[in-house]
């Protein structure tokens, strides 16, 4: 075995010794240094699984924050022409790293606000109810920040959320969507179905949705399909362009490592990002740049091309400086080494429960390694919140979901093997 290439189930060893022979041969277990990594209470390096809650810090994100404090300092309002990086067009520095991580083309993506907002404005754009087109799709069990949002914007907008708003749930005794239900209800749904609005990794079960055959099958009826990608990006390999969603969102405090309450991130498909003519709340940073300062002598709102045009304020450049810090780790490491690395390592974890774990506890996450990213939940039967307590007094920092589910996500950029065969150990003892 000289690669993680060749690591398969069936090579597989519960072993201590077998993890920190992967570990070895891993070649982005470098980057591990580049990160804080909260101490066990023991003082050694914890064995931190929680990054699909809040990601690490970059060690380079507070040197940029540095930065823009001294820039801010020495230069005050010219900060916005003649800083480090001008934060006057602080955004376009996403411009191709943000695209480059869902799978995008270089104007689909913008960081800004946060995710929720972010749904609310384009909502704004991409749900659009006419006569009997007013339902809206949603998983059931969906994160609360998504179901919270919709209803909300569709009772501000003058609709029952009870007459609009439909769920689509797991079959009788089962965890996880079947895509075939979810293309069924979509066809059902038909000509009164006017936006299908899902989550595209579950945050309780951590099932990757198939988001390529959802948007086909909502466009096959005639309605739009957006996406909330908060456990996603950073997580999974995207094709945002290609599969012709309409738009999502996404945090980047969780996989994306930026710090909490980070800035968001958004992508319009450029069909929709060249079209002026579309609908939106309007703000300032999203006129087009070479107007924007003739302020009220042009008091139209003109969009400019491209995501970018749903911007609505000032960027926020001290909660951006870490997103550069992060990016540039993942533009260097790349998804397609990640997402490899993510294989091994959850297949790993996978592995080493399903050989240690007690019968009251079962894997909830689909093995279907094309239907997750790096979370396992783990569904508890017996004292989940004592199991969940002796894996953090062992310095294994992961999470518990009400009122039965941990959850563990060896995130490929700073864990390690050794990490998840702890975190299997414990559980397995508990």
């Amino acid at each position: 075995m000289t690669s993680l290439g060749e690591v398969t189930t069936a090579s597989f060893e519960t072993g201590i010794d077998y993890a920190r022979k992967l570990d070895a041969i891993d070649p982005l277990a470098g980057f591990r240094e580049r990160f804080e990594i909260p101490p066990a209470p023991d003082g050694h390096d914890g064995a931190y699984l929680c990054g699909n809650s809040l990601g690490l810090m970059p060690r380079r994100a507070k040197e940029l924050i540095c930065e823009e404090l001294e820039d801010w300092a020495r230069l005050g309002v010219e900060g916005h022409r003649n800083s480090t990086r001008p934060w006057y067009s602080y955004h376009e520095i996403f411009t191709e790293t943000g695209a480059r991580l869902v799978g995008a083309k270089p104007g689909e993506v913008v960081m800004m606000n946060s995710l929720t907002v972010n749904l609310h404005l384009l909502m704004v754009s991409f749900y659009r109810p006419d006569g009997a087109r007013r339902k809206v799709l949603i998983e059931d069990g969906a994160f609360p920040s998504d179901t919270y949002a919709v209803k909300t914007h569709l009772r501000a907008r003058g609709i029952d959320p009870d007459d609009a708003l439909v769920l689509c749930a797991p079959r009788a005794g089962e965890e996880t969507l079947r895509i075939e239900d979810i293309e069924a209800m979509i066809d059902d749904l038909g000509e009164e179905l006017a936006l299908v609005m899902f989550g595209g990794v579950h945050f309780r079960t951590g099932q990757f949705h198939d988001l390529a055959r959802i948007t086909k099958a909502a466009h096959d009826v005639g309605a739009m399909a957006g996406f909330d990608l908060a456990h996603a990006a950073g997580n999974v390999m995207l094709q945002l362009h290609d599969w012709n969603v309409d738009f999502a969102c996404w945090c980047s405090y969780k996989y994306l490592n930026s710090g909490p309450g980070a800035l968001a991130g958004a992508f319009v498909h450029e069909r929709h990002g060249d079209d002026g003519s579309i609908p939106r709340f309007a703000g300032w940073w999203g006129n087009d740049p070479d107007s924007r300062f003739q302020m009220q002598l042009i008091p139209e709102f003109v969009p400019q091309k491209g995501a970018a045009g749903w911007q609505l304020s000032n960027p926020p450049i001290l909660a951006a400086a870490p997103l550069v810090a992060s990016l540039e780790l993942f533009d260097e490491a790349g998804m397609s080494a990640l997402c490899a690395k993510s294989r091994a390592l959850t297949g790993y974890l996978e592995y080493l429960l399903r050989e240690s774990m007690p019968e009251t506890c079962s894997v909830i996450t689909p093995s279907s390694t094309s239907e997750r990213g790096c979370q396992l939940s783990i569904h508890v039967t017996d004292q989940p919140r004592r199991r969940f307590d002796a894996l953090m007094e062992h310095g294994i920092i992961c999470d518990f979901r009400e009122p039965d589910v941990i959850r563990l996500a060896p995130t490929p950029l700073y864990n390690r093997f050794i990490d998840v065969h702890a975190a299997a150990t414990v559980l397995g003892e508990g």
